[in-house]
C-alpha cells in the first residue's frame, strides 16, 4: 500500500500544471523579455549616438575659437597681462563661457569672468597642462542637465610654447534638446510597451485558448468520444491543425463504426452456423433410438453448416490481410487463362441451376497482381450471379482490353438490385435479401474482397442493374504489356 500511494503521488506530481508549464504564462514571459530587451536599446541607443554627436560638434566648435584666439597671440614674442588685454578685445564675444590665457609657466595672465579672479594664480587644468605640453586638449561631459566642455592648445613664437588659450563652455540648450529627445523617447516606450503587452495578452490568450480546445479535443477522442469536435475560428496554422484532426476524427469515427458493425456482423454470422451445428448435434444425441437415415441427414447438415462456417472465417481472414496492407508482390498476370480455370469449376454449378454460363474474353489481358488475387475477383463475382439468377435464366462474362485499361463484365438477367442499395452492395456482410443470401450459402463478405482486392491495385469496381434486368458489375484494371510469370 506504501509503494502505491507513492506511485500515484509521483503520478500526480508529474501530471500536476505547474505555473511555468502554461504556454501562455512562457509565451507572455518571452514577449516581456523581448520588449525589455527593445526598450532598453531604445532608449540607449540613440541617447548615445546623440551624446557623442554632441561630443564631436562640440570639440571641433571650441577648438576652432580657440585657434582663432591662438592666431591673435601668435605675433607675440612674450605673454603678460598688457599685450594680452591689448589683442583680446573680442574674446569675450566668442560665445564661451570663460577664456583664460596663461603664460607657460600656468600663470593666468587674462579671464574674461567678469570678477578675473584667476589672473595673476596658478592653474593646473588638465586641458591646460596638455597644451603647455604642445598638444591641443578637449574634454566634455553631461552632467545635471548641461555639457560642460573645455578645450586648450598651446601659444607658439619661433617654435617655443610661449603660454597657452584655455576656453570652457557651459550649454545646457543642447542639453535641453538632448532631455526632450529622452522624454519623447520614454514617453513613446511606454505607450509602446503598453500596446505590446496588451497585444501580447492577447495573441497569448487566443493562441492558449485554441491550443486548449484542440487539446480538449484530442483528450476527448482520446476517451473514446469519436463525435467530438474541435471548435477552433480563423484560417491561420493551429485553426488548420484543429480542421485536419476534425477530418481526422471523422475518418475515426467512421471507421471505429464500421469496426463496431463488423465485428456485430462477424458474431452474428459466426453465431448462425454455430448454433445449427450446436441445434442438430444436441438433436442427435438426445434423440433415443435415432434411425441411420436420420442420422446421415442431421451429420450432413452439420458438415454443410462447418462448410460455411469455414467459408466466412477464410473470407474474414482475407479481408483482415487487405485491411492490413499484406499484399504479394505484384508480378504480370495473364487474365485468360485464370479465367477459363474459375468458369470450368462454375460451369458444373450453374449447369445444375439450369442457368446458361458464357463468357467471351480477349487474349491480350495482362494486369499487375497475383493470380490468387484475380481468381478470387472472377470466381466471387461469377459465384455471386449464378447464385442470385433464377433457373432457366443466364450469366454473361466479357473480358476485353480497352484504351489501356483491361475491363471485365459479369452480367445476368435475374431480379437486378434495388437502387438505393447499389451504393452499399460493396460493405461487408451487406445483402440485398439476407434470408435469400444465406439460403444461397453466401457469406455476405465476396464483394467487399472483390472491391478491396482490385482498389488497392489501382483499378475500379462498380455495380449497376442492366436496361433490360439483371446486374452488372464492371471491374477496370490497368493494363499491362508482357506474358504473366
Amino acid at each position: 500500500m506504501v509503494t502505491i500511494s507513492r506511485h500515484s503521488r509521483r503520478a500526480r506530481k508529474r501530471n500536476e500544471k505547474r505555473f511555468w508549464d502554461s504556454l501562455q504564462v512562457q509565451f507572455g514571459v518571452s514577449y516581456i523579455l523581448i520588449l525589455a530587451a527593445v526598450l532598453i536599446l531604445l532608449n540607449t541607443y540613440p541617447l548615445f549616438v546623440s551624446e557623442n554627436m554632441v561630443f564631436r560638434s562640440k570639440e571641433s566648435s571650441m577648438l576652432s575659437a580657440v585657434s582663432v584666439l591662438v592666431s591673435s597671440l601668435s605675433g607675440l614674442d612674450h605673454l603678460n597681462e598688457e599685450n594680452v588685454s591689448a589683442v583680446m578685445p573680442a574674446a569675450e564675444e566668442s560665445g564661451q563661457s570663460r577664456i583664460l590665457i596663461a603664460n607657460a609657466a600656468g600663470r593666468v595672465l587674462y579671464d574674461t569672468r567678469e570678477t578675473r579672479e584667476a589672473v595673476g594664480n596658478y592653474v593646473f587644468y588638465t586641458e591646460l597642462v596638455l597644451a603647455l605640453s604642445g598638444n591641443d586638449a578637449f574634454s566634455c561631459i553631461y552632467k545635471n542637465g548641461a555639457f560642460r566642455s573645455r578645450a586648450a592648445s598651446p601659444v607658439l613664437y619661433q617654435n617655443q610654447i610661449i603660454g597657452a588659450v584655455y576656453a570652457y563652455e557651459y550649454d545646457r540648450t543642447q542639453a535641453a534638446l538632448l532631455e526632450g529627445l529622452q522624454s519623447n523617447l520614454m514617453r513613446i516606450s511606454i505607450a509602446t510597451g503598453i500596446g505590446v503587452l496588451l497585444s501580447s495578452l492577447l495573441l497569448s490568450t487566443m493562441l492558449a485558448r485554441k491550443i486548449g480546445a484542440l487539446l480538449t479535443a484530442i483528450r476527448e477522442v482520446r476517451e473514446g468520444a469519436y463525435s467530438h469536435r474541435a471548435r477552433i475560428f480563423g484560417r491561420d496554422e493551429i485553426a488548420q491543425i484543429g480542421q485536419e484532426f476534425n477530418s481526422l476524427t471523422d475518418r475515426l469515427q467512421k471507421t471505429e463504426t464500421a469496426r463496431r458493425r463488423f465485428v456485430s456482423d462477424a458474431s452474428h454470422e459466426l453465431k448462425t452456423p454455430l448454433a445449427a451445428i450446436r441445434l442438430l448435434s444436441d438433436s442427435i444425441l438426445q434423440t433415443d433410438n435415432i434411425d441411420m437415415d436420420t442420422t446421415r441427414e442431421f451429420v450432413s447438415d452439420i458438415g454443410a453448416e462447418a462448410e460455411r462456417l469455414s467459408r466466412i472465417t477464410e473470407d474474414l481472414l482475407r479481408l483482415t490481410r487487405l485491411d492490413s496492407g499484406i499484399l504479394d508482390a505484384p508480378a504480370p498476370v495473364e487474365m485468360l487463362p485464370v479465367l477459363e480455370q474459375v468458369f470450368r469449376m462454375m460451369s458444373l454449378v450453374a449447369q445444375e441451376k439450369g442457368i446458361d454460363l458464357t463468357y467471351h474474353a480477349d487474349e491480350d489481358c495482362t494486369v499487375s497482381g497475383t493470380k490468387d488475387e484475380i481468381y478470387q475477383v472472377f470466381y466471387n463475382l461469377i459465384d455471386n450471379a449464378v447464385k442470385y439468377t433464377p433457373a432457366g435464366g443466364s450469366v454473361q462474362v466479357t473480358l476485353r482490353r480497352e484504351e489501356g485499361e483491361v475491363v471485365l463484365k459479369v452480367e445476368d438477367n435475374g431480379s437486378g438490385i434495388p437502387e438505393e442499395d447499389l451504393p452499399r452492395v460493396f460493405q461487408r456482410f451487406y445483402r440485398v435479401d439476407k434470408a435469400r443470401s444465406r439460403a444461397a450459402g453466401g457469406t455476405g463478405l465476396g464483394l467487399s474482397i472483390v472491391s478491396d482486392t482490385v482498389t488497392r491495385r489501382g483499378g475500379t469496381v462498380e455495380a449497376g442493374n442492366r436496361f433490360l434486368g439483371g446486374a452488372v458489375f464492371t471491374v477496370r484494371w490497368p493494363a499491362l504489356e508482357g506474358e504473366s510469370v
